[in-house]
């Protein structure tokens, strides 16, 4: 097989990145070792920035975005059973966010390009990418039962971080930084409906909650929680008696309880790979960088890769530059560090660590106090958590 970019992945990443060339008139072969079902059912990120929507909208994938995505204005941090709400379109020229769960993000692209783009094969296991430091890139993959090589003049690793693009960067050429945090998020799916319009940030002497939703009738709520917990060893009504505690207010806001359907415990890390290209491979979302979940950057940040790899391509063929090429790695890594800064801002803003001093909590709400108090602290979380320019 030969083509022309070879994407490695169908995640948000490589699908949007697969639906970018296409409407560029550039020919493209994704790769993804899952078959369509877990694809489209793989629960990630919710929260999509004012320019990740925007992105959306402009490729094709927004309308059903549009029509069922809840857009959101703000969000509520919750402290000292105070509840402060953070303006984003009076804070940021009118950005805001769309809560539109990354699986739905996942089934629109999926079926443009099955209808309209370049061949996306399920099941197919990229095993390498071999020769990434020439001018002809080969990924060798399995597929139906049978070893195959996919030719390429560019290759683009969307593949997470368990995926084959990153190693064949040479270890000599790389710098990894990285924090692993001493705790994780008990997430629970319930179906009930929000108990506020928008996400409520908690931060508690318990430790920190999350409430956010997927829907009108489907909750997502948050605990935090021991690194290394079971989450089965949470029952139903024990997590809802721990929400309605670090949730409490002064005022007489409550809890809205429902059946729970599901139960998982996310880790907590930042790590960031330097540099994200090698030669004619490039590496995109997960494959070079992970954020904290507290600042909802993961799937944005993919996103900001693909669409400056985009561009940075039709740049090239259209003036035989490769100046933004070149400078992808740099491009990428600038925004990728800000998004860094921000979630481990907000991570560190709103858990109470193992061990923490009351000299550390009285410090944390003096923070949150900035925030409430000061229009410019409040515009600085605005600006970062509605999204940082593309490119």
């Amino acid at each position: 097989m030969r083509t022309t970019v070879g994407i490695i992945g169908a995640g948000p990443a490589g699908l949007l990145l697969a639906r970018l060339l296409h409407n560029a008139g550039i020919d493209s072969v994704v790769l993804e070792s899952r078959d369509r079902a877990y694809v489209e059912r793989r629960q990630r990120a919710g929260i999509l920035e004012q320019g990740t929507a925007d992105v959306l909208r402009a490729a094709g994938a927004g309308e059903r975005m549009d029509r069922e995505g809840l857009r959101h204005d703000g969000i509520e941090l919750r402290f000292d059973r105070t509840r402060h709400r953070v303006d984003f379109p009076a804070l940021t020229g009118g950005r805001s966010v769309m809560v539109y769960a990354q699986t739905e993000v996942c089934k629109d692209l999926i079926a443009l390009q099955l209808r309209e783009g370049g061949p996306l094969l399920f099941e197919a296991e990229a095993l390498a990418v071999e020769d990434a430091g020439t001018d002809a890139p080969r990924i060798r993959f399995r597929h139906e039962g049978r070893e195959d090589v996919l030719e390429c003049s560019y290759v683009v690793g969307c593949d997470g971080f368990w995926g084959v693009a990153r190693k064949a960067i040479p270890a000599g050429l790389t710098q990894v930084f990285e924090r692993t945090y001493p705790f994780g998020w008990l997430g629970i799916l319930a179906d009930v409906p929000p108990s506020h319009d928008e996400l409520v940030y908690a931060r508690h002497e318990r430790g920190f909650a999350l409430l956010s939703m997927r829907s009108p009738a489907v909750s997502r709520l948050y605990l935090q929680v021991p690194d290394g917990t079971d989450p089965g060893a949470w029952g139903d009504e024990e997590i809802w008696d721990e929400l309605e505690r670090r949730f409490e207010t002064a005022d007489d806001w409550h809890l809205q309880r429902g059946p729970i359907t599901q139960k998982t415990v996310t880790p907590m890390r930042s790590y960031v790979h330097e540099p994200m290209r090698h030669g004619r491979l490039f590496l995109a979302g997960d494959a070079a960088h992970i954020v904290p979940p507290t600042g909802a950057k993961g799937l944005n940040l993919a996103a900001g890769d693909v669409v400056t790899f985009a561009r940075a391509l039709v740049h090239q063929q259209e003036t035989g530059s490769p100046e933004l090429l070149d400078a992808y790695s740099q491009t990428c890594l600038r925004r990728v560090w800000q998004a860094e800064r921000f979630s481990y801002d907000m991570t560190t803003l709103l858990h109470r660590a193992p061990g923490a001093t009351a000299f550390e909590d009285r410090l944390q709400l003096a923070r949150l106090e900035r925030i409430a108090s000061s229009r410019a602290a409040e515009t600085d979380l605005a600006e970062a958590y509605t999204g940082f320019p593309f490119g």
